[in-house]
């Protein structure tokens, strides 16, 4: 009976220890992940968004991936898979689109931005 013991807590640490390594191997990779989203605004009055359909048609041209293209409040939205394909599309759009245009690229924190906006948000509670 004793010497069932030890394999036994030799197991459930085994086992804890396992789950401990599958929940950080997961946490990894899923911080590996760098959404990156470009903005693009119009720089002056007058001046319309640029059609969605045409940005996805030169960003096709180009072999360049995205997520998404979305109309966003005088704002036209593209998600990227990382950085780096955000900012080559800043490259071909800045040379495609005519002049008028804003184009930001902004890495998605949302975490991050999320946390801030509500520290931001109740600090101007207390006051």
């Amino acid at each position: 009976m004793e010497m069932k013991h030890p394999v036994v807590r030799r197991f459930a640490w085994s086992l804890g220890g396992l789950a401990l390594f599958a929940c950080l191997f997961y946490a990894g990779v899923t911080l590996q992940r760098h959404e990156s989203t470009l903005a693009i605004r119009p720089s002056m009055e007058g001046v319309s968004v640029p059609d969605g359909f045409s940005v996805w048609h030169q960003l096709d041209a180009n072999g360049i991936r995205f997520k998404s293209i979305t109309p966003h409040a005088d704002t036209l939205l593209i998600k990227f898979d990382s950085s780096a394909q955000s900012a080559a599309a800043k490259e071909v759009l800045d040379r495609s689109l005519p002049h008028g245009y804003i184009i930001a690229q902004q890495d998605d924190d949302s975490q991050a931005s999320l946390w801030l906006t509500r520290l931001r948000d109740t600090s101007s509670r207390f006051g």
